[in-house]
C-alpha cells in the first residue's frame, strides 16, 4: 500500500481539497472548447515504458470482459506506482513518471475510443472497463483518507483518482459538439457510464455536465440521445433537497426533470423512451408518467414497463384503485403477446406476493420461487382490485383471474368450494369460484376433473342461489318500503352474489332432472319478482333458456313460462288498483264521519281541497308505478327475444307478446315506454321478413323526429334488420322509394358531426351493410372516404378507428368492391379540395397528395385477397398457379383522372392530386389492349395541351406514358409469338378447336398478355388438354 503523495505530482495539482464554484470564465472557455470540429489527436512523442504497460491492458481489456476485474487490478498498481511514493518495495517502479504522465497515457486511451463504431463491440467493452477502474480507483484512494480529515469539510476531496477524472470529462467535454456523430456517440456514452459508476463528481464539472447532456438529448441521433437521458436520470435522481431549495438552483434542477418527462413522452425513439422508462427516479412526481408508458407504441417498451419497472416498483398496493384498473386493462388486453404475459406474470407473481406478504428479491438473471400458496391472500388481492366494479362481463377481473389460474397450478390444486365456503360467501370469494368455474370449462377439457372434484353440483347451487336471492329480494323490499329521510340498506353486494351464482349456472350440466326442475322452478319464481333487479333479470332469462333446452319445443316452453312471469309482473299494476280503491272508500267513509261532526262550510271546503290535492299525488304515483311495472315488462320481454331463434308467426306465445305488450308500449305516448317497445320490435322483426318490411318505415321516422339515443337504436335496428333480411333491398321488386330513404338516412347519419355518437352508429353500421354487400351504393361509398378524411371527424375517434380498418378490407377483399372505389376517386378529391378550401384558420387536413397515395393503394389488384378465376390456371401436374394480375382496375382509374384533369371546371389545386396518382398506378400488359391504347391517348393529348402546369405533375403523366408504351409493346411481341406458335403448332389446332387466329385476337385479355417477357412456352395446348381430361374424368365420376 502507498504510504503517502508523491512529490513528484505537478504543481497545478498541489492542492488538496478545494471548493469549486462554476464561474462564468470557465463556462466560455468551456464554450470555446466545445466548438472544435472533430477529435484532434497531439504529437504523442516518443514511446514509453508506461505506455507500453497502459497501451497492453487496455488491448487485453478489449478482447473480453472476462479478466476486466484483474486488469484493472494491474492498472489500479501502476497509477499507485506514478501517483504514491511506496511504503516498501513494489514490483512495478516508474521512478521516472509522475501522475500527469499516467493521466496523459489514460486520456491518450480514450481519444482512442472516440472513432470506434457503434457496431463494434471493442467500444463498449472499454467503456464498461473505464467505469470500473475509475470507480475501483475512487474507492481506494477514499480508503486512504483518514475519517478526521472527511469531517473537518464538506467539500468534495480531491485524489488521483478524482483528477484522473477530472482530466478525462474535461477531454471529453468538447467532444460532446463534434460533427461527427460517432464521436457524439461515444463520448456521451463514455460521460453518462462515468456518471453512473461514480458516487460523487466536482460541482464545477457537474455543471458542466449537465449542461452538455441537456444539449445532447436534441441530438437528431437517437443512439446519441440514449446515452444522453441514461447520465442525466441519474443526475435527476441524485438531486439534494437542498439543491431543490436553493434559490439559484431551483429552477435548473426542476427544469431538468420536467425536460426529461417531456422527452418520455414526445420523442420519436422508441430506445430513448425505454432508457429514461428504467432510469428516471420513482417519485410520485415521476411516477404517473412512468405508468403511462403503458400504452407506448413501442411493444418493447410496453414490455419494459411489465416485467422490469413494475416489479421493482414495490407493493402495488401504494398504486390509486383506478391506476392499477388501467394497468391490468391496459397489459392484459395489449395486442403483443409478449406484454399480455409480462402483465400477467406481474399479476400472479408480483402482486399475489404483496397481498400474502411473502415477497422476495430476486438476484439478477433469477427467478423468484413461488411461496405456499394463501386463499387469504387471493381473497385481498380481489379486493385491491375492486371485482365488485371490474367483475362485470366486460371487466378486466375475469380476465386476470383467467391467466392467475393458468400460471398458478398450485393455487388450483389449494382451491377448496366446500359447504362451508359457500354458506359464507362474500363479493371475493363468489368471484374466485366464478372465475375458477369459468378458466376449467374454457381450457378445452384439461380441467374437466377439477370442476367435476371442486364445484357444487346443480341441486346444491340452487339452494345457494334461493338463499342468498331470498336475501337479497328482502333486502330490496325494505329499502322499497322506507319513508322519506330512512337510510336505504347497500345491496350492491348481495346482488353482485346473485350475479356470479348465474354465471356458474350458466355452465351446468341439466342432465339431472331433479336438479334441473329444482332451478327451472326457483328461476321461474325470481322472475315474477317486479324488485328484481334488470342485471339479474336478464341472467335469470339467459340461464332458464338453458334449462329448458335448445328443440323447438323447448323454445316455445321457454316463452310460455316467460310470458307468464310478465302476466304476473303486470299483475301487481291491477292489485294496486284495487287496494288503492280500498283505500278510497276508507277515506270517504271518514270524511262523511268528519262532515257529519262539523257541518261548516269552511271545513266542508279545506277538506274538499286536501282530498283534490291527496287525489293528485295519489295519481301521479300510480302512473309512475304503473311505468315502471310496464318498463319490467318490457325489459322481461326484451330478454327473452335476445335468446329466441325460431320464426315468429310459427310461436303463438310471442305473437300475443307482440300484440297485447309491445304494440301498445310503441303507442304510448310516454317516451320511456315507446323507446323500450321500440327495441322490443326490432327484436320482433328479425324473427319476421314480413314484421320488418311493414315497420321499416316507423323505425325510419324514429331517426328523422327523435332525439341523438333515439336516432342511434333507429340505426343500430335498421342494420340488424337489413344484415338479416338482405332480401329487402337486393331484389328486383324491393322498394325504389324505400330505399332510398335508408341511403338518405345513411347519408344524413355520415353528415351528423355535432352528434358524435350518431355519427359513429351510423359509419360503422354502413360499413357492415357494405362488407356484406347489402348496399353497394356508390354515393355512400364516396361520403365514407370523405368522412375519413374530413377534419370534422378528427375528434371522434369511433369513426375514423372505424374507417381506418373497413376502407382497406373492403376494397382488397373484391374486385367489384375495389372497381367500385376506382370510380369515386375523382369525385371525392373534388369534394375533399372543397372542404380544404373552407377550413379556418385553427384547423387543418391531411395532404391531398397523401390522400391520393392511399386511395391508389386501395385500388391496387395486386393485393386482392382472393384474385378472380380467370387469374388461375394450372400446370402440368394439375397444381394450381396465379397468372400476372389484371390491371384493368388502374386503367380504369388513370382513363377518369385523365378526363377530369382535361375538363374546364377542374382547378390547379384539384389538378395537382388527380396527375401525381398517375405515377404510382399498376400498369400491366396483362390488360385489355384497347384500354391500354385509350389511355396511352388521353396521356399524350394532357401532355400536348399541358394540362400539367407543375414539373412533378408533368413527370408523373410521362411516367405513366413511358409504361403505357412499354406495355403496348410488350403485348404486340407476345401477339406476334403466339401467331408464330400458332402457325407452327398444328396438333394444337385440332385440341384448341380453332386456327390461333381467334386466340391471338383475344389475348388483350387472355392469357399470354399477363407475360412480361416475350419468349412464351409452348405449354397452352397441354393445359387445355389436361382440363378436358380432368373435366372427363369428373363426368365419369
Amino acid at each position: 500500500m502507498p504510504g503517502r503523495v508523491s512529490a513528484r505530482k505537478s504543481n497545478a495539482s498541489a492542492l488538496s481539497r478545494k471548493s469549486s464554484v462554476p464561474t462564468l470564465s470557465s463556462r466560455t472557455s468551456t464554450t470555446s472548447r466545445i466548438s472544435a470540429p472533430a477529435v484532434i489527436i497531439p504529437d504523442e512523442g516518443p514511446s514509453s515504458a508506461l505506455r507500453a504497460q497502459i497501451c497492453a491492458i487496455f488491448g487485453d481489456a478489449q478482447t473480453s470482459t472476462a479478466g476486466h476485474r484483474k486488469l484493472l487490478v494491474n492498472l489500479r498498481k501502476i497509477q499507485e506506482a506514478c501517483c504514491y511514493e511506496p511504503s516498501k518495495p513494489a514490483k512495478i517502479v516508474f521512478d521516472d513518471f509522475g501522475e500527469d504522465d499516467f493521466n496523459v497515457e489514460m486520456a491518450r486511451c480514450v481519444i482512442r475510443l472516440m472513432g470506434v463504431k457503434k457496431s463494434e463491440g471493442v467500444g463498449d467493452r472499454i467503456v464498461r472497463f473505464l467505469g470500473l477502474f475509475l470507480r475501483h480507483a475512487c474507492d481506494k484512494d477514499a480508503a486512504l483518507i483518514p475519517e478526521s480529515d472527511n469531517d473537518e469539510t464538506q467539500n468534495f476531496p480531491e485524489t488521483p483518482s478524482t483528477r484522473l477524472t477530472s482530466h478525462i470529462l474535461s477531454i471529453l467535454l468538447p467532444l460532446l459538439a463534434s460533427k461527427e456523430k460517432i464521436v457524439r456517440y461515444r463520448s456521451t456514452q463514455l460521460i453518462s457510464h462515468i456518471v453512473n459508476s461514480l458516487d460523487s463528481i466536482d460541482d464545477e464539472y457537474y455543471h458542466m455536465l449537465k449542461a452538455g447532456l441537456v444539449k445532447r438529448v436534441k441530438d437528431k441521433e437517437a443512439m446519441v440521445r440514449v446515452q444522453a437521458v441514461l447520465g442525466l436520470g441519474r443526475l435527476a435522481g441524485n438531486e439534494g433537497e437542498e439543491e431543490r431549495d436553493a434559490d439559484s438552483e431551483s429552477d435548473d434542477d426542476s427544469g431538468l426533470l420536467e425536460r426529461l418527462l417531456q422527452v418520455l413522452q414526445n420523442d420519436s425513439s422508441a430506445e430513448v423512451r425505454r432508457s429514461l422508462l428504467l432510469n428516471l427516479p420513482l417519485t410520485p412526481a415521476t411516477l404517473p408518467f412512468l405508468l403511462e408508458r403503458a400504452r407506448d407504441l413501442d411493444p418493447a417498451t410496453r414490455r419494459a414497463l411489465y416485467s422490469r419497472l413494475l416489479p421493482a416498483l414495490g407493493d402495488f398496493r401504494h398504486l390509486s384503485l383506478s391506476m392499477r384498473e388501467k394497468i391490468l386493462r391496459w397489459g392484459l388486453r395489449d395486442r403483443d403477446e409478449n406484454v399480455r404475459n409480462a402483465a400477467a406474470r406481474l399479476f400472479r407473481e408480483r402482486w399475489i406476493e404483496d397481498c400474502t406478504g411473502t415477497r422476495t428479491s430476486p438476484q439478477d438473471g433469477e427467478e423468484a420461487g413461488n411461496a405456499s400458496p394463501s386463499i387469504d391472500g387471493l381473497l385481498e388481492l380481489l379486493e385491491r382490485i375492486d371485482v365488485l366494479n371490474s367483475g362485470a362481463d366486460d371487466g378486466i377481473a375475469l380476465e386476470a383471474m383467467r391467466e392467475f389460474w393458468d400460471g398458478r397450478p398450485d393455487y388450483r390444486d389449494a382451491v377448496s368450494f366446500d359447504d362451508p365456503f359457500w354458506d359464507h360467501l362474500s363479493a371475493e370469494s363468489v368471484f374466485m369460484a366464478r372465475s375458477f368455474n369459468s378458466f376449467c370449462l374454457q381450457s378445452g377439457g384439461k380441467h374437466d376433473s377439477l370442476v367435476e372434484e371442486k364445484m357444487p353440483e346443480v341441486t346444491k347451487l340452487a339452494f345457494f342461489f334461493q338463499r342468498y336471492t331470498n336475501q337479497l329480494i328482502e333486502r330490496l323490499r325494505h329499502n322499497s318500503a322506507l319513508g322519506d329521510g330512512e337510510e336505504e340498506e347497500d345491496t350492491v353486494e348481495q346482488e353482485f352474489i346473485v350475479e356470479q351464482l348465474l354465471y356458474i349456472a350458466q355452465t351446468l350440466d341439466y342432465t339431472d332432472e331433479i336438479g334441473r326442475r329444482k332451478m327451472f322452478a326457483l328461476l321461474r319464481d325470481a322472475l315474477a319478482v317486479p324488485e328484481l333487479p334488470d342485471e339479474i333479470t336478464k341472467l335469470v332469462v339467459e340461464v332458464l333458456r338453458n334449462v329448458c333446452g335448445n328443440d323447438f319445443a323447448a323454445e316455445r316452453e321457454f316463452c310460455g313460462v316467460v310470458l307468464e312471469a310478465v302476466a304476473e309482473v303486470h299483475d301487481t299494476i291491477t292489485n294496486d288498483e284495487s287496494i288503492t280503491e280500498t283505500e278510497d272508500e276508507s277515506f270517504h267513509s271518514a270524511r262523511s264521519e268528519l262532515s257529519d261532526s262539523t257541518p261548516t262550510q269552511a271545513k266542508k271546503k279545506i277538506a274538499a281541497n286536501a282530498e283534490a290535492n291527496g287525489k293528485d299525488e295519489k295519481d301521479e304515483e300510480k302512473v309512475i308505478k304503473e311505468i315502471m311495472i310496464n318498463m319490467k315488462c318490457l325489459h322481461i320481454a326484451q330478454c327473452m327475444l335476445q335468446n329466441v331463434d325460431a320464426s315468429l308467426q310459427q310461436n303463438a306465445h310471442l305473437v300475443t307478446m307482440l300484440n297485447n305488450l309491445v304494440v301498445p308500449a310503441v303507442r304510448s305516448h310516454e317516451a320511456p315506454l315507446r323507446e323500450r317497445g321500440l327495441n322490443c320490435l326490432g327484436l320482433c322483426c328479425l324473427l319476421d321478413k314480413v314484421l320488418s318490411e311493414e315497420n321499416l318505415t316507423l323505425f325510419l321516422h324514429c331517426f328523422n323526429k327523435g332525439h341523438d339515443s333515439l336516432q342511434v337504436t333507429a340505426i343500430h335496428t335498421l342494420s340488424d334488420i337489413l344484415t338479416t333480411h338482405p332480401t329487402l333491398l337486393s331484389t328486383e321488386n324491393s322498394d325504389e322509394t324505400l330505399q332510398r330513404s335508408i341511403f338518405k338516412v345513411f347519408s344524413k347519419g355520415l353528415k351528423a358531426s355535432h352528434t358524435p355518437d350518431v355519427q359513429a352508429a351510423a359509419t360503422i353500421a354502413l360499413s357492415k351493410l357494405m362488407l356484406t354487400a347489402v348496399i353497394e351504393d356508390e354515393d355512400l361509398l364516396r361520403q365514407l372516404v370523405v368522412c375519413y378524411f374530413d377534419p370534422s371527424t378528427k375528434d371522434n375517434a369511433a369513426v375514423r378507428q372505424a374507417l381506418s380498418y373497413f376502407l382497406p378490407v373492403y376494397c382488397h377483399s373484391r374486385r367489384e368492391n375495389m372497381v367500385r372505389m376506382a370510380s369515386i376517386v375523382p369525385s371525392a378529391i373534388h369534394t375533399l379540395v372543397s372542404l380544404g378550401e373552407e377550413l379556418e384558420e385553427d384547423e387543418e387536413m391531411v395532404g391531398l397528395v397523401l390522400v391520393g397515395n392511399m386511395l391508389v393503394d386501395w385500388t391496387d389488384a395486386r393485393k386482392l385477397v382472393v384474385q378472380d378465376q380467370e387469374n388461375i390456371i394450372w400446370d402440368e401436374a394439375g397444381r394450381r398457379e396465379a397468372k400476372a394480375v389484371n390491371g384493368d382496375i388502374h386503367l380504369s382509374l388513370a382513363e377518369e383522372l385523365l378526363e377530369k384533369a382535361m375538363s374546364h371546371g377542374c382547378s390547379r389545386e384539384e389538378k395537382k392530386p388527380l396527375l401525381l396518382m398517375l405515377g404510382k398506378l399498376y400498369v400491366t400488359l396483362n390488360s385489355d389492349p384497347e384500354k391500354l391504347r385509350n389511355v396511352l391517348d388521353l396521356a399524350t393529348e394532357a401532355l400536348e395541351i399541358k394540362t400539367a402546369s407543375e414539373a412533378s405533375s408533368r413527370n408523373a403523366v410521362t411516367k405513366l406514358q413511358s409504361a403505357l408504351s412499354k406495355a403496348i409493346g410488350e403485348a404486340g411481341t407476345v401477339r406476334k409469338s403466339i401467331e408464330d406458335e400458332g402457325m407452327t403448332n398444328t396438333p394444337g389446332e385440332g385440341l384448341d378447336g380453332g386456327d390461333g387466329t381467334a386466340e391471338a385476337e383475344g389475348s388483350g385479355s387472355g392469357e399470354e398478355t399477363r407475360m412480361e417477357v416475350p419468349e412464351v412456352e409452348p405449354t397452352e395446348m397441354k393445359d387445355t388438354l389436361l382440363e378436358e381430361l380432368l373435366d372427363e374424368e369428373e363426368e365419369e365420376l
